[in-house]
Formats: structure tokens, C-alpha cells, sequence
């Protein structure tokens, strides 16, 4: 009977390909978190819209190992046709204004420009509606490590390190918690100011008059005024191998919840739980009072299938101290160089300057096409585009090149915005609003 041959004999130093398998098998988990969400909701106008996509794209086209997710809350008012046109849109206008052939570094770098001229092309998009719906926006993206958020209005996103230190994601843009946007606002020429009752004091919220509308920042509302913007403030930040939990919710949970409530009543349950935990906590003192939702996002080492409650519990303080990230460090999600659950700030802009928000910043010509709009990505043809730049002359001097360009109409919304030109036709105080 022939005798099977004997498997070759390993060299010294030799390691198995089994093995070597297993190790870059392991290696790749290791580099990236598990993401995990659950979302609530209770209606009583039926405004508030999610988008929850744990795949929702890849920055190599057939990588699966460049996937990303997207996570996202629409708070509608005086209507639903805004929130439902900007969870059907922002998606794919952010994806549009990235560049292809980018290396994940280059990715992270352009995609708050992109954030935010995304975030404005949808909103002239929808002006062709002629809708007078609004909604705020709270966009999450989450790659491996790193968390991008971008938002407009007052649904707040916070994050709970695994550490226990908590961190706001977004920025409020109602007046009453805003003077610098009540302050913009004014000078762009519209008031701002409590609810005028004739022959009684003035009452409720500060609101933008024409309009009534309580927030300076938002999609939609063209019948308030130019004043109100759609440019978003965008935070990223990049979390340590240890994780987080991120929670989303409309005003209806933080109008009756802290953000300490939210964390306490949630802490260590999955995400699904979590979220109906904290939903069912803030409709219980008064009832569904207005639409009340809520998105937890669990960003988990590999096979962790359940957050730990931190190791810090307690009273929570929240930190506004970022690490700052360095300008010559790259990403880096190697166990070797993570530091214990250190969350670290790579971005933050919340200027209402759309030409600063799209000229300053990474490698513009990267981001932005020589012959295209920077906001609605059309083409433009030799000398049609307007420069954003002051000094467009002096700037190709410096950098070669007078760009990033606007269309005509873009740039007429870009001067609007900026209170440089004043809509012609502003119309008396209306309550349309009331948000």
C-alpha cells in the first residue's frame, strides 16, 4: 500500500499559513469596532425622521473593509416635507462632494467641507420645492474610530467615552442658549425676540420675526429669511479601541431630560433597550408632549456584543477638553499606539461664514473640482465661476490658483446668508412657526 508523502518539514522561523491567516484575520477585527444601534420613537406630529445605515458606503468602491456608517436625525416642523427631503438627499450629497482615489487620511480630512456643502446644496435643492417646512439635522458618520457629526438646529448628540466622560458632539442653535447667532442674525436684519402679546408681556422663547422660527440654523424655512442657515457645525473626533456610546435625540427627549438623566437611565443596557429606556423616561413626567426619539450608538471592540457600565460613575461633568490632534499625526487604529480611552479632537468649525467654512482647511484643490461649483457641483465653463476667495488675485499668487468657485446662484445664496444681500420679499410678521 503506497504510503502517504510526509508533509514538508518547516524551516526554522517558519510560520504556518494557517496561522499567518488567523493573525491578519485578527488584526483587521481588532482595527475595527463593532458598531451596533438601536432606535425609539414616540409621534405626536409625526415630524421626526431617522436614516440608520450600519453599511452605508465604502471609500473604495468593493472594499468591504472601508465601509462606513451613517447615523441620522430629522426634526421636522411646520411640516415633514423638509425632514423627508433631507434623509432622502444629504446622504448622497455628501457622498457626491468627496473626491474618489482618496487615501482614508485624505477621506477624514475633506469630508467636514464636504459636510457642509452638502448640507447647503440640499437646502437650495429643496427651495426648488418650494416647501416652508424646516428641520434640524444631527448627521453621524462613524469610520473604524473616528466620529464626524454635523449639525443644524437643537437635537442634541453626546457621547459617553467607556471611560465615563461625556462629550457634546453638536452645538444648539436655538437663540435663548446663542447669543452669537442672535447677534448674526440681528445684523443680517431680522429680530429677534420673545413672543409679542398686545397688551400683555412678551413671552416664551427668543424667535426670528418675520417667522417665529426659535432657531437660527436649519434646512428649509425659506418664508422665515436668508438669516436662517443651513451651514452646519461639524465635530470629529477620534475615540480610543476601548469605544463609546453616542446618543442622538430630537428636543422632545431634552426638553424633559438632562443629558446625565439619559446616560443614567440607559447605562449598560444594549442599544435598542437604551434608546426606548430613554424615550420612555422623558414622555413619563408629562406625557408625549411633542415628537420624542431617540438613536444609541454602541462603537464596541470586536465580539463585545454589550457596553460596560464605565469605570467612572457619579455625577457627570461634561468635558469640553479635547486631546487636539497634531497636524503631522495620521490615523492610527494599531492597539500599539492607542492610549486608553483617550478621545481626541481631529475638527471643529461652527462658523456661519460659508466662504471660510470652504476655503481654510486641507488640500482645497483635492476637494473641490478647478471647473465646478463648490456647493451644487456644476460645471462652469472658462471664467464663469466667482472665486470665494476676498482676494482672488493675491491668492493665486500665494497658492496658484483663485479657487474654490461658486455658480451664480450659489453665490448669490452665499451673500445672502452672510446678510450682504436682503431678501426682496420679506413680508410682515407671520406665526407660521412656532417651533
Amino acid at each position: 500500500m503506497a504510503m502517504a508523502a510526509a508533509a514538508p518539514a518547516l524551516s526554522p522561523g517558519t510560520v504556518p499559513l494557517g496561522v499567518l491567516l488567523r493573525r491578519e484575520v485578527t488584526k483587521e477585527r481588532m482595527e475595527r469596532p463593532d458598531v451596533l444601534c438601536g432606535e425609539a420613537s414616540r409621534s405626536r406630529k409625526g415630524e421626526d425622521f431617522t436614516l440608520l445605515r450600519a453599511g452605508a458606503g465604502q471609500r473604495v468602491a468593493g472594499d468591504p473593509s472601508t465601509s462606513f456608517s451613517v447615523f441620522a436625525l430629522f426634526d421636522g416642523h411646520n411640516g415633514s416635507g423638509a425632514a423627508i427631503y433631507a434623509k432622502e438627499n444629504l446622504l448622497h450629497n455628501v457622498l457626491r462632494a468627496i473626491p474618489t482615489c482618496l487615501s482614508r487620511d485624505e477621506w477624514l480630512a475633506v469630508l467636514p467641507r464636504a459636510l457642509v456643502a452638502a448640507f447647503v446644496k440640499t437646502d437650495k435643492d429643496f427651495q426648488r420645492v418650494a416647501g416652508t417646512s424646516g428641520t434640524t439635522v444631527t448627521f453621524v458618520i462613524v469610520d473604524e474610530w473616528v466620529v464626524t457629526v454635523a449639525s443644524v438646529g437643537d437635537s442634541r448628540c453626546i457621547l459617553e467615552s467607556a471611560e465615563g466622560s461625556v462629550y457634546c458632539l453638536s452645538a444648539d442653535h436655538r437663540f435663548d442658549s446663542n447669543p452669537d447667532e442672535v447677534e448674526r442674525v440681528t445684523a443680517c436684519g431680522s429680530k429677534v425676540g420673545k413672543m409679542d402679546i398686545v397688551g400683555g408681556p412678551e413671552v416664551g422663547p427668543l424667535r426670528c420675526w418675520p417667522g417665529g422660527l426659535c432657531l437660527s440654523r436649519s434646512i428649509g424655512d425659506f418664508d422665515v429669511g436668508e438669516c436662517i442657515i443651513p451651514v452646519p457645525h461639524v465635530k470629529q473626533v477620534k475615540l480610543s479601541n476601548a469605544g463609546g456610546r453616542i446618543i442622538i435625540a430630537s428636543d422632545g427627549v431634552w426638553d424633559d431630560l438632562t443629558c446625565e438623566m439619559a446616560l443614567d437611565c440607559s447605562r449598560g443596557f444594549p442599544s435598542d433597550v437604551a434608546a426606548n429606556r430613554i424615550v420612555n423616561e422623558a414622555i413619563r413626567p408629562r406625557g408625549i408632549r411633542d415628537d420624542t426619539t431617540c438613536i444609541v450608538i454602541d462603537i464596541l471592540p470586536p465580539e463585545k456584543l454589550a457596553p460596560t457600565p464605565p469605570k467612572r460613575q457619579g455625577k457627570i461633568a461634561f468635558n469640553s477638553m479635547f486631546r487636539r490632534k497634531s497636524a503631522d499625526v495620521r490615523f492610527k487604529t494599531n492597539s500599539e499606539y492607542a492610549e486608553p480611552d483617550v478621545v481626541e479632537e481631529i475638527f471643529e468649525d461652527g462658523s456661519a461664514m460659508l466662504s471660510k467654512r470652504l476655503t481654510t482647511g486641507y488640500a482645497l484643490e483635492k476637494i473641490f473640482a478647478r471647473s465646478s461649483c463648490a456647493v451644487c457641483l456644476v460645471r462652469l465653463k472658462s471664467g464663469q465661476g466667482i472665486s470665494l476667495h476676498a482676494n482672488p488675485l493675491q491668492h493665486e499668487k500665494l497658492q496658484g490658483w483663485q479657487g474654490p468657485f461658486l455658480c451664480h446662484s450659489c453665490h448669490d445664496k452665499k451673500e445672502a446668508m452672510e446678510g450682504k444681500r436682503r431678501r426682496k420679499d420679506s413680508s410682515p410678521t407671520v406665526f407660521g412657526h412656532m417651533c
